[in-house]
């Protein structure tokens, strides 16, 4: 009698499409579900918004008059010299808001559905980072539609200041990957907000962003000027031409446009291939 054969299908899990062309064509499809999810969230963006503008107008009419730049308490000194740091700090601070995203997607299971897919591995991480980037440049716009109505001006011409946007979005991008990497490692969206807020606070405070860091004790002066955030801050002002340029001998900060971009490229090649990883053997 001869052997009956096993006609039963096997069924393996999909192989990842491969190629530089289907990774970008995959995150971009994720890219847009996610922006579809945002824009069916309005309150998302509208308290994304609400936030940068308190900052403003608070560190605006609350320190304006009471801090010392270049020399001079004056008010509207005060306002130029913040606005580089608010917008800084806004990038920045979207980090949490991408790590509880990607929190909420892991506790949901989405993620699982998503690796069972024939899709690029990191296609899932980098739509959602690209989403974040596109609320993040709305938020920057309005804040600085405000910015313009408190008093903030740019003195160096629209193509620096251009720079200086990009800089901000580059700097936003590069810590979005951190913020996806904390919301791959930790179990609730909650943790990931506390999370991605617990580091921004020493990372934001701990610069230039809102003092003269001249004014600092010099242990903490270091490192304040070698801080990332602060060399974006600095390449901002100074291509704003806003006053504050710090005159330190530190390198990022004589040479802050070129600090700022290193800086930034580096966060993103360590963090993207960490969150990449993370992702692979996240359950």
């Amino acid at each position: 009698m001869s052997a009956v054969s096993d006609t039963t299908p096997r069924l393996t899990a999909p192989r990842p499409r491969g190629g530089v062309v289907q990774s970008v064509a995959d995150s971009l499809v994720v890219a847009r579900r996610n922006l579809i999810r945002m824009s069916r969230i309005p309150e998302m963006i509208i308290f994304g918004l609400i936030q940068p503008i308190m900052f403003v107008v608070l560190f605006s009419y609350v320190f304006g008059g009471s801090m010392t730049i270049g020399g001079t308490t004056d008010a509207d000194v005060y306002r130029n010299f913040l606005m580089a740091g608010i917008f800084a700090q806004t990038v920045t601070f979207a980090t949490a808001g991408a790590g509880a995203g990607i929190a909420d997607d892991m506790h949901k299971g989405l993620i699982d559905r998503f690796r069972s897919l024939p899709m690029a591995r990191g296609a899932v991480l980098t739509g959602r980072t690209l989403a974040d980037l596109v609320q993040t440049a709305l938020t920057v716009v309005v804040l600085a539609v405000v910015a313009l109505l408190v008093g903030w001006r740019i003195h160096e011409g629209v193509p620096k200041a251009l720079g200086a946007f990009a800089l901000l979005l580059l700097l936003g991008y590069a810590f979005s990957w951190i913020g996806a990497l904390i919301g791959l490692s930790v179990r609730t969206p909650e943790a990931a907000t506390s999370g991605g807020l617990i580091w921004l606070f020493p990372v934001t405070f701990v610069s230039n962003a809102f003092v003269d860091s001249s004014q600092m004790t010099p242990w903490l002066r270091h490192v304040a000027e070698w801080n990332p955030f602060s060399a974006t801050v600095q390449a901002c002002r100074e291509l704003f031409g806003n006053p504050g340029v710090s005159n330190s001998s530190a390198w990022p900060m004589q040479h802050s446009v070129w600090a700022s971009i290193i800086w930034s490229l580096l966060i993103i090649a360590l963090f993207r291939t960490l969150a990449v990883r993370k992702y692979r053997s996240a359950s």
